[in-house]
């Protein structure tokens, strides 16, 4: 009895958690002028499936993707001479700071996408992935 309570608890935490209390900041974002080698760098070395591409005024025009990486390795192009701005996605999914947890993951699963970047008004302030999510799911951590 007292093992259910505990996990009671824990599922009703985690219908509190906000957007804002489980992404990670700051996002690391790059330009549409990045090389493509310093992308995959960071993509490579710090784990992560994509990196949002923001302009001048940090609004997110588009995301460079482990795949957008892999497909241009499969045509044979070299990762030095690309940009960002050659490759990537535009107009990116975004979420807004203030989005539900059960929006973000309705869009994770219907949409596929593994990170999400979140923006509060039309600038970019973290990115949401799956194991955010995950990392607060109480049966997974507790």
């Amino acid at each position: 009895m007292e093992k259910f309570y505990i996990v009671r608890k824990s599922l009703l935490k985690i219908i509190t958690l906000t957007l804002a209390e489980i992404i990670t900041r700051p996002a690391i974002s790059a330009k549409k002028h990045t090389p493509l080698k310093e992308i995959a760098f960071e993509i490579f070395y710090n784990f992560f499936s994509g990196v949002p591409v923001t302009d001048d005024d940090g609004r997110v025009i588009g995301v460079v993707t482990e795949i957008d990486l892999l497909k241009q390795i499969r045509a044979g192009q070299g990762l030095k001479e690309l940009t960002a701005n050659d490759v990537m996605t535009k107009s990116p999914i975004t979420v807004d700071i203030t989005a539900s947890l059960d929006d973000v993951l309705n869009i994770m699963i219907e949409q596929n996408v593994i990170r999400i970047p979140v923006t509060e008004g039309d600038c970019l302030v973290g990115i949401v992935a799956r194991r955010d999510i995950l990392r607060h799911y109480p049966e997974l951590t507790g």
